[in-house]
């Protein structure tokens, strides 16, 4: 499944026009957007997540309490952007694979993750990936074998989830900062492995 494999929502249309109108009548500027959007991608983001995961593979105490309260482990890093206020971590293992959606709107945590892709916020991955999980993921090119169980967590206003991603078979030699490197946004939804 790419970002381009659903039509434009009517959200983005009107996002869109909304931020053109804006700018036209000279109440926001073409910089100010693409600063947020730099804001997003650059400070705030999947580099903010995959340090998290990183140290969770390294550290076992970090691992426990990111498990335990996500909101607190992940406050230790000072992250900006918000919306880890209830953060919820639950953890890919060789016995359970999780991945996250929001059924309602695009509840997402903007601080560890960044910008949400279009596809999380589209109506048929909101609904399909309820309804056919495996299936899904394999458009994504997740293949979860049939005796694995697989949890999809709907993320809301109250509470926003992160997955733990499987380490990878080197995570104990190399070092976080490696290991960050490879871990990606979708991982950490859960709609691809490490």
């Amino acid at each position: 499944m790419s970002e381009h494999e659903y039509p434009t929502s009517q959200q983005s249309i009107r996002a869109e026009a909304i931020e053109s109108l804006l700018i036209d009548k000279g109440l926001l500027t073409e910089d100010a957007v693409d600063e947020v959007i730099v804001q997003y991608n650059e400070r705030v983001g999947p580099m903010n997540g995959a340090k998290v995961v990183a140290r969770a593979w390294k550290d076992p105490a970090f691992k426990t309490r990111l498990l335990a309260d996500g909101t607190s482990a992940v406050a230790e890093f000072e992250f900006s952007g918000g919306q880890v206020d209830k953060l919820v971590v639950v953890e890919n293992t060789s016995d359970v694979h999780n991945v996250v959606v929001c059924t309602l709107c695009s509840c997402y945590p903007w601080a560890v993750l960044g910008l949400p892709p279009k596809w999380y916020k589209d109506p048929a991955y909101r609904s399909r990936i309820v309804r056919e999980p495996r299936r899904v993921l394999e458009e994504f090119g997740v293949q979860i074998a049939a005796a694995k169980e697989l949890c999809v967590w709907d993320s809301s206003a109250e509470i926003r989830y992160l997955v733990l991603p499987e380490p990878p078979s080197d995570s104990d030699s190399a070092s976080e900062e490696e290991l960050a490197a490879r871990v990606s946004r979708d991982a950490m939804i859960g709609v691809a492995l490490i």
